[in-house]
């Protein structure tokens, strides 16, 4: 982040708030966003949270799930400059504990039972099953650009999954369908004294509450239908939609959500790509990521 956009936008969120200038600790900073816990003169305490787009509408997502009862971080102020969102939220301190699968069951289950928002947008089946299409006009775009040269690997796969992929989305809209987090891993659940909290809400969107499930355990390691479906069951357990044990697009519900979660990865990273990072030195990790995740794709989705 630019220096004086940051200087700007901390001094105007403590303008806002009333609050003189507070030391600053570093908790996790990436390149499009970041963390820091503020301490001010008086000992009070808040979490400073910065982003740029596409990330930089969350305090509008954090309130709006505030007001719908989902446990959230309390947004205490927010304020753009120069492109960037900051806000001041409430600190939950340390966690007492990592979240584990059980806790993440549930806090889906809560999740995926609150009313729909019409402000987020919305994955269904039509746009579901356009993300290969749009990955293929990242792709045409990037090579224009001269980069991602020799990658007819990638566009092959594309098209395959393209060809088949109305079919294979049919089912997006059976439950749980509502609010999507997008960013579900046990990091993003914070165990506090007081309950839990969901974080991360950046990228939140109504859609199939089972990419959520799917992205638990990461992408990391190779997707594991098996892990997913006793994942989906204890979710089940804990209240989740009952139909998400149903099989959707010819597909069981833990296939169905691992292979359409890595093509929503996919997607994700060919745009980062072109759109928000467009730095060609990034251009041979987010291949070999693409490759990986194509694979699992055909694989999971029976193509």
């Amino acid at each position: 982040m630019d220096e004086n956009f940051d200087a700007e936008l901390l001094a105007d969120l403590c303008t806002l708030t009333g609050r003189p200038a507070p030391e600053r600790a570093e908790v996790r900073v990436w390149s499009m966003s970041g963390v820091e816990r503020l301490t001010f003169p008086d000992g009070s305490t808040a979490i400073y949270k910065y982003a740029r787009r596409p990330f930089d509408s969350e305090d509008q997502a954090l309130r709006l799930a505030h007001t719908l009862g989902i446990p959230v971080p309390h947004v205490h102020v927010s304020a753009r400059t120069g492109g960037w969102l900051g806000m001041f939220l409430e600190d939950l301190g340390a966690p007492i504990r990592d979240a584990d699968s059980l806790d993440g069951a549930a806090a889906a289950a809560v999740l995926h039972h609150t009313r729909a928002a019409s402000a987020l947008s919305v994955l269904d089946a039509a746009a579901l099953g356009a993300l290969p299409s749009r990955a293929l006009d990242h792709l045409d775009q990037l090579r224009k650009a001269d980069r991602w040269q020799d990658t007819e690997d990638i566009e092959h796969a594309l098209d395959q999954i393209a060809s088949a992929a109305d079919a294979r989305a049919q089912g997006t809209t059976v439950e749980p369908f509502g609010w999507v987090h997008s960013e579900f891993h046990p990091t993003s659940l914070h165990i506090g004294k007081r309950g839990w909290r969901l974080l991360d809400f950046a990228r939140a969107f109504t859609g199939p509450g089972l990419l959520d499930l799917a992205s638990w355990h990461g992408t990391l390691d190779t997707p594991d239908p098996t892990r997913l479906r006793g994942f989906i069951e204890s979710y089940v357990d804990e209240g989740g939609a009952p139909d998400a044990l149903a099989e959707r697009g010819g597909l069981a519900a833990e296939k169905w959500a691992l292979g359409w979660h890595r093509m929503w990865a996919v997607e994700w990273f060919m745009e980062q790509s072109i759109r928000w990072i467009d730095d060609p030195a990034t251009d041979p990790a987010y291949i070999k990521v693409v490759r990986r995740h194509l694979t699992d794709v055909l694989h999971l989705l029976e193509i």
